[in-house]
């Protein structure tokens, strides 16, 4: 079955001003959906490749043909990462985290000050495209991660709790070249909520 881009959980315009509604449009309209075409036209050359999750197929990159696999890769990941990403954002949220993350975070980073300059440098360092992520590692340790492109943690091992996008189509039109400040902005569109439901389901 062919993959498909699921509609944002809400209005275009409902980060503003933190993400402006057509960055929104563009990013969501434009750029997810065309790694979703894109990654359909790869699998059209396997179509047994058809009956994998995207979760599956980014996740054991090895096993898909040389032909393709690049594609995937590309396509398949900027998918899966977009998909995560727009859940894990949302209005009239942002704040401190709460609940088992906040524990999780103090532990590991000393409180959630620290955790965000450690994540924002790494996300401010990345070369070029690429992602920020905090991640639980094989492990089951948090761990701060920035991946090229559109990399997946989940193909190293890793499990996602959080990621931000770096590329500069998530922030060019407001942020204009700054990405530090995109980066410090939007801790304020963070649904924590969501957060702390995926790091409880992979913490298992």
């Amino acid at each position: 079955m062919a993959h498909e881009l699921a509609p944002l959980p809400y209005a275009h315009d409902a980060l503003a001003p933190t993400i402006n509604k057509r960055t929104m449009e563009l990013h969501h309209g434009m750029h997810h959906a065309a790694y979703v075409k894109n990654l359909n036209a790869a699998l059209e050359k396997h179509p047994a490749l058809f009956n994998k999750s995207i979760d599956e197929l980014v996740r054991d990159l090895a096993s898909v043909p040389d032909d393709i696999r690049n594609a995937v890769r590309n396509n398949g990941g900027g998918h899966w990462n977009h998909s995560l990403f727009w859940t894990l954002m949302g209005p009239n949220k942002g704040g401190n985290p709460r609940g088992e993350i906040a524990k999780g975070i103090d532990s590991v980073f000393g409180n959630f000050e620290q955790f965000k300059e450690k994540f924002n440098a790494a996300g401010a360092g990345q070369f070029g495209s690429g992602w920020v992520w905090l991640t639980l590692s094989p492990q089951k340790r948090l761990e701060i991660v920035a991946t090229p492109n559109q990399d997946t943690p989940i193909s190293m091992g890793h499990q996602v709790v959080l990621g931000n996008d770096v590329w500069e189509h998530a922030y060019y039109l407001t942020y204009e070249n700054r990405r530090p400040e995109y980066l410090k902005a939007w801790w304020n569109v963070v649904n924590w909520d969501a957060v702390e439901a995926r790091f409880l389901k992979l913490r298992g």
